[in-house]
């Protein structure tokens, strides 16, 4: 598949697993998975070939700052990476991933409380920081007018 929109990758670093995501600006998603934190660098690499990402969101929680460094001293060259306000991602993800693949069988009686993801939701958070990282913009070129 080949973009041309610029691409945003969502990046919801872990010690053991990371969520990767990638966006366009127009906001439609083009890939997202959750995959094991040692390759999670070279994972990055392979998409930046496949898409034209120009930034990088992450969250700003638990192993960003070690993260961050990580990225800069690894990517081949440099890209901008921000940070953003992950509180709540974790509750927010569990939610857009039964609106993403809603709920069949018996799971679908349980109450929506009781519902837990079959797998990882990293992925799922990775876009929720790109979106609001492109929310946050959205709200302030609104304002400066």
């Amino acid at each position: 598949m080949t973009n041309t929109q610029p691409a945003i990758l969502g990046f919801d670093p872990g010690r053991d697993k990371c969520g990767v995501a990638v966006m366009g600006v127009d906001r439609q998603l083009y890939d997202h998975q959750v995959v094991a934190g040692n390759d999670a660098i070279a994972h990055i690499e392979i998409l930046r070939r496949k898409f034209p990402i120009f930034l990088i969101v992450m969250g700003d929680q638990t192993t960003a700052k070690k993260w961050k460094q990580q990225l800069n001293q690894e990517l081949t060259d440099m890209l901008n990476i921000i940070l953003i306000d992950e509180r709540y991602t974790t509750l927010e993800a569990r939610e857009r991933y039964w609106q993403m693949f809603p709920p069949t069988g018996l799971t679908k009686l349980l109450p929506k409380g009781m519902r837990q993801p079959p797998r990882p939701i990293d992925d799922i958070v990775a876009i929720l920081l790109i979106e609001r990282y492109l929310n946050r913009l959205t709200s302030k070129s609104l304002t400066d007018n």
